[in-house]
């Protein structure tokens, strides 16, 4: 008698190494229905945005792809995903489900209820983790809390972390040829007029290859240099991997003994390769919060920050968005982001101080603009270090750090080579202007074919009056938190 098949729910793991879901099917030696389901419904505002849904098509593309070499191919289904299961289950005979854990209040939610419908339905459920180093209620402080602070919190994972040898590829899958799929372009997650994301294919190469030979390019070209080029976004310095870890195409129990593989053999320096496992560290730390901290996503983690004199400001945050606020580095990235959707990390920290600190507009409208737009828009990355930035987040002391796009854009991209290339209507300014064009003198921009308010736009607030309306606001919710 042939076994029953067993289900595999592919989610943010669309990988085939290190899988524990897919390993422990491959274990019971029946046959396996791999399975993705573009649930909408259940994860509501958190569904993937527009720049995450034109990855997600080419991830599940590649995946899809590497399944079919091995005799397998992907079951693509659409609809609230507790009826969808049900439907296979009732297609296909099958009496076992895994999948690898997602942390969101909204996919835990969802999951609970599909794993009591399917105990009560007699079949045997099993999860596990795939996404994280270690569980969010693995890491705590002495007092049994979970961490607020980075600092320390990095510190306790390495010394808690037990490191965990990769789980390998399976070399064949079998799966039935009767069981129905959608077809993946019928979902048009892709943008077809005007095709918005038409630059993205020249910079990305999606799925689970695409983010292997990405963390080995870094570690064997970059990685080196990690630690004092970070920050540069005038370098390729970082190592792109956040839209792989974002759709699981890579785990970080991959990319952490990757990196200490890569150390025992090259001997290179340990602080960058620190560094870089520390911005790893920052996504898991990331998680914790949001699953101990359900709303993070929509209230401040500091309740203090209801009361912030935020402003409402269509025109700034419009401006922001298309990046027209007159300060070149904010509206380089701001462009990047638009056209391959994605910006370096130092910039991402500039454009939302920008934001929030000197246009007053609510940390929200950004955290909501980077979901609909960064290819690795992620629940909690992009909450938590949006709440950072704000000053309402998981830090000590937050509230007076203010970034001054001009003092930053100058010691970080002190050549403008970032500036030229995202806003090449600057291009021609010489360096000590082209970060702020308007002390340029008249005969400087003639020269560079620069006419403020025309070809590029005037500042949208003058930063130092903007950073001190700012502080004042922070000093009145503080007061009003003492008293």
């Amino acid at each position: 008698m042939t076994a029953a098949p067993s289900i595999v729910w592919f989610r943010q793991d669309l990988r085939l190494a290190d899988n524990p879901a897919l390993c422990r099917a491959i274990a019971e030696q029946a046959a396996i229905l791999p399975l993705f389901i573009l649930d909408d419904e259940s994860l509501g505002e958190r569904r993937p945005g527009a720049a995450q849904r034109w990855w997600l098509h080419h991830s599940l593309a590649s995946l899809d792809q590497d399944l079919r070499a091995l005799g397998s191919r992907l079951i693509l289904r659409s609809g609230p995903a507790e009826r969808v299961l049900q439907q296979l289950v009732a297609d296909s005979g099958a009496r076992r489900l895994y999948w690898n854990r997602c942390y969101d209040p909204e996919s835990v939610t969802r999951d609970r209820a599909i794993k009591s419908w399917a105990k009560e339905s007699g079949l045997e459920v099993e999860t596990f983790n795939a996404l994280l180093l270690m569980e969010p209620w693995e890491v705590k402080t002495k007092e049994a809390k979970s961490y607020r602070v980075f600092s320390p919190f990095w510190r306790r994972l390495r010394e808690a972390y037990s490191h965990q040898s990769q789980l390998q590829a399976p070399r064949s899958l079998s799966t039935p040829e009767a069981i129905a799929s959608d077809v993946l372009d019928s979902w048009e997650l892709t943008p077809q007029k005007p095709d918005w994301a038409k630059g993205f294919g020249a910079v990305w190469q999606p799925g689970e290859s695409g983010a292997r030979q990405r963390l080995s390019d870094f570690l064997d070209e970059t990685l080196s240099t990690y630690k004092s080029s970070r920050d540069r976004p005038d370098r390729e310095a970082t190592s792109c991997l956040s839209p792989h870890l974002r759709f699981g195409e890579v785990s970080p129990r991959q990319i952490w003994e990757a990196t200490q593989n890569h150390l025992a053999i090259k001997g290179s320096d340990q602080g960058a390769a620190d560094k870089f496992l520390s911005e790893v560290a920052w996504r898991e730390f990331s998680y914790h919060l949001l699953f101990n901290e359900t709303d993070l996503a929509s209230q401040p983690l500091r309740p203090a920050f209801a009361a912030f004199p935020w402003r409402q400001d269509a025109t700034g945050l419009e401006r922001w968005q298309k990046g027209l606020t007159g300060y070149p580095i904010v509206d380089a990235g701001m462009r990047q982001l638009w056209q391959t959707g994605w910006m370096h990390n130092r910039v991402r920290m500039l454009v939302a101080s920008f934001l929030v600190k000197d246009l007053l507009v609510p940390w929200q409208e950004g955290e909501a603009w980077f979901w609909d737009t960064l290819v690795d828009g992620d629940p909690a990355n992009n909450t938590a270090s949006w709440q950072w930035v704000a000053g309402c987040g998981a830090d000590a002391a937050p509230y007076f750090r203010i970034f001054n796009p001009v003092s930053q854009g100058e010691r970080f991209d002190p050549e403008g080579r970032y500036v030229r290339n995202w806003v090449p209507e600057l291009a021609e300014l010489p360096d000590r202007y082209i970060h702020k064009p308007w002390e340029a003198d008249p005969a400087s921009l003639a020269a560079a074919g620069v006419s403020l308010g025309k070809s590029y736009p005037e500042r949208v607030v003058d930063h130092s009056v903007a950073r001190r309306q700012a502080l004042e606001a922070y000093q009145q919710i503080k007061k009003e938190t003492a008293a």
